[in-house]
């Protein structure tokens, strides 16, 4: 499982499938997210601000990865 780090106290969903690079660009990201491919603690999420806080776990394509903090 990957893991990306986070300074602040939650990153939005769009930010952190760039942030973790399974995306390459924000467009890309809101086309997965609305076409239902992205999921959120195990739980398909249509929300491109959707926040994650560390501990939350997301996935695309069967990659998961973790939001830790500093």
């Amino acid at each position: 499982m990957q893991e990306i780090t986070i300074r602040d106290e939650y990153i939005k969903l769009g930010q952190a499938l760039k942030l973790a690079g399974l995306v390459s660009s924000g467009v890309e990201a809101k086309i997965f997210i609305q076409e239902g491919l992205v999921m959120v603690n195990g739980e398909v999420d249509d929300r491109r601000g959707r926040k994650l806080y560390p501990g939350d776990v997301f996935s695309l394509n069967g990659e998961e990865v973790k939001v830790s903090a500093l």
